[in-house]
């Protein structure tokens, strides 16, 4: 923890970057379990719960490669404010949803928001390295994972609250605040030269024109490092359970529990509490890996996930469920921190918004079969089971890592150079470095 204060006291940059994901995300989780139990309650529908979750995932599916692209062409910190903007007007709009019967724009709202979400999610990971030294990337990094995962407990217990108490109106108006507060934040960074435009060759004509053929380069360079190629390969194994995992929330949260809003807000604020601690964990723990032991920590992380996923979806007991989904999610949290830290460290500068726009694309791609296929289910299987099948599937995670890490098919990276605004930074695979 003292490591995260030195760098919030020391880094203007990274404050500034800070105090706008502490607002925005906090109120992203108010829309979020506003819209769950608002659908929840016109149509007490599983089903319908996986339609916002799919109109969510599939803008983003599609808006990835297009915002990876312009995050390597154009200033990244414009495209998050402009993205700011727009979500925070799409925002305010989710209130003509409420009345009874126009569920119809809470579907087209969520496409739209989601459709702009690549552009910031994405450029915030492209520019840490440009806002934090080398000796406060893995910090930087832990700290950003960290504070979303604590903002999800946060924001899902006083969404949950406010959902209950002040209306669906109060829970959309304070999200699209939020935005405009994160908009303000980012608009304050300032680095050497004064943009945070990408360092590579000049495009030519035909890339200018046809971005799809940047975008197939940034594949090009994904499958070149086996290690990214393998992160890769356990987010869309990790995402084959998570999908259904985002829609059992809020299931298991009305119908398992029979606790409403609260409910819902209560299990997400458990698994924030849960992210928080594993990224704590990690934070502390990887520095003190080597190489060999982190990838052997990762079929672990994924192991006991699964597992203790499984075991929320049977428990009896509330407080039983509430600790295992902790426990859940702090094993995604270790996993989590520590391949991101990894992916920052190798990852050339030129690449960076394709590479992360890319790896958010096939999460939510996965995501979005999962999610269909747990929304479909969830009308004719009991919801406990959907959940065992959801755990299972993201546990076997850890088999196909491991077989790559004992087959020799996810060696060291070798140390390669970025250079960020402002400095030279020499980047290595291993953590020790």
């Amino acid at each position: 923890m003292a490591a995260f204060a030195a760098l919030l006291r020391t880094n203007r940059n990274y404050r500034y970057t800070w105090m706008g994901q502490v607002v925005s995300e906090i109120g992203d989780h108010f829309n979020t379990i506003a819209v769950f139990s608002l659908i929840l309650a016109q149509t007490n529908s599983g089903l319908a719960v996986a339609g916002v979750m799919l109109s969510r995932a599939i803008p983003m599916l599609l808006a990835g490669p297009l915002a990876g692209v312009s995050l390597d062409r154009f200033d990244r910190r414009q495209i998050m404010i402009w993205s700011d903007m727009v979500r925070a007007v799409l925002a305010a709009l989710f209130v003509l949803g409420v009345p009874a019967g126009r569920g119809w724009i809470i579907y087209v709202l969520s496409a739209c928001t989601m459709a702009a979400s690549p552009f910031f999610t994405s450029g915030r990971a492209s520019i840490l390295p440009a806002i934090a030294t080398k000796d406060e990337l893995h910090t930087a990094n832990s700290m950003t994972q960290t504070t979303q995962w604590t903002t999800t407990a946060v924001g899902a217990f006083l969404g949950g609250f406010s959902a209950t108490t002040m209306g669906y109106e109060v829970a959309f108006f304070v999200n699209s605040l939020s935005f405009l507060f994160s908009a303000l934040c980012i608009g304050k960074l300032r680095v050497p030269g004064g943009a945070f435009v990408a360092r590579r060759n000049s495009l030519d004509e035909t890339k200018v024109v046809k971005p799809w053929h940047e975008y197939k380069e940034g594949l090009q360079y994904m499958r070149s490092i086996p290690l990214l190629a393998g992160l890769g390969f356990v987010s869309v194994g990790w995402a084959s359970g998570g999908g259904a995992a985002q829609i059992l929330f809020p299931l298991f949260g009305e119908r398992v529990f029979h606790r409403g809003p609260i409910g819902i807000g209560e299990l997400w604020g458990s698994a924030g509490i849960g992210l928080v601690a594993g990224g704590i964990f990690a934070h502390w723990l990887m520095p003190r890996l080597s190489f060999p032991q982190y990838k052997k920590v990762i079929a672990l992380a994924y192991i006991f996930h699964g597992a203790s996923y499984v075991c929320f979806a049977l428990a009896e007991p509330y407080w039983l469920a509430l600790l295992m989904i902790g426990l859940s999610r702090a094993s995604v949290a270790v996993s989590s921190v520590m391949n991101f830290t990894q992916i920052l460290r190798i990852v050339d500068d030129s690449f960076r918004g394709r590479v992360f726009a890319t790896l958010e694309t096939l999460t939510w791609g996965v995501m979005m079969l999962s999610m269909t296929a747990a929304g479909l289910a969830s009308d004719h299987v009991n919801t406990r089971w959907i959940g065992v099948a959801s755990g299972a599937l993201s546990s076997c995670t850890a088999f196909f890592w491991y077989w790559g890490d004992v087959t020799g098919r996810l060696p060291e990276p070798r140390a390669v150079r970025h250079e960020v605004p402002g400095e030279e930074i020499e980047v290595h695979g291993d953590p020790n470095v």
